[in-house]
């Protein structure tokens, strides 16, 4: 447990260290150590591109103890943190999700809203929050300062869902805080107004995915960090930016 109690408070301290922290979204050991020879801190492990990679789908359709031991070959591969995507939690409780997340090595995870594995409904705000805490809980009666960075889909799934999607957001983002999580992600900011807005409303970094070319709405990292934004993923974004260019580069030997 020593090697991940390292780990995770390393990635404490990139959050807590006030600059804007870029975690690119991993999906084999490849990718992880192209991020590394780069020279980022730390990375996270999205179960999309790992979906894509291995022939799965994604929303919980992964055996979990497939995309755990696929995450823990990852982790092992290199020396910096790393956050893994268990999306609601692959139906597991709170206590035996951490627990198996700090076995393999684990020093954060994104934990979503959405239950797929429950016919993609939505938890309710404080029910997603109680998840959250539990988590937290199981994590520090371990004394390891575990990341949580809890993703809201309310923004995502917008009025079909919620009668006001940022308000709503916004309330189970401070929900989350108030849980414990250390960072936060309300899926779906597309401006800087939204961003501004979204960082304004709580204390703890604000997680926003970027793509690694192209940048966000809001502008590049200079710009976001300027918003206040500190913390950024690319989701799948640089997967399927390579998957393009590589298609594009590969079909010039196509007679």
């Amino acid at each position: 447990m020593s090697d991940v109690t390292q780990l995770a408070q390393k990635l404490t301290d990139l959050h807590d260290s006030g600059r804007t922290l870029v975690l690119p979204t991993v999906w084999d050991t490849w990718s992880a150590n192209v991020a590394v020879s780069a020279g980022f801190e730390g990375l996270t492990i999205g179960s999309h591109p790992v979906a894509d990679a291995t022939g799965s789908a994604d929303g919980e359709k992964m055996d979990f103890k497939d995309y755990l031991r696929h995450s823990q070959v990852i982790m092992d591969s290199v020396s910096i943190p790393v956050s893994v995507d268990v999306e609601s939690g692959y139906g597991l409780e709170p206590a035996e999700l951490i627990g198996r997340l700090l076995d393999a090595g684990a020093a954060g995870a994104n934990i979503e809203d959405v239950v797929h594995s429950e016919s993609k409904r939505v938890r309710e705000r404080q029910e997603h929050a109680d998840y959250i805490a539990a988590a937290r809980q199981s994590a520090d009666e371990a004394g390891v300062s575990f990341v949580i960075n809890g993703r809201t889909d309310a923004l995502k799934f917008g009025t079909d869902v919620f009668a006001d999607p940022a308000e709503e957001a916004i309330a189970r983002m401070k929900l989350m805080e108030q849980a414990g999580a250390r960072a936060v992600y309300p899926v779906g900011l597309s401006t800087a107004e939204q961003v501004r807005r979204f960082v304004d409303a709580v204390q703890i970094p604000v997680n926003v995915t970027a793509h690694p070319v192209k940048a966000h709405g809001a502008g590049n990292l200079a710009e976001l960090g300027s918003l206040g934004v500190r913390r950024v993923t690319f989701g799948p974004l640089w997967q399927i930016w390579l998957a393009e260019l590589s298609a594009a580069e590969l079909a010039k030997w196509v007679k």
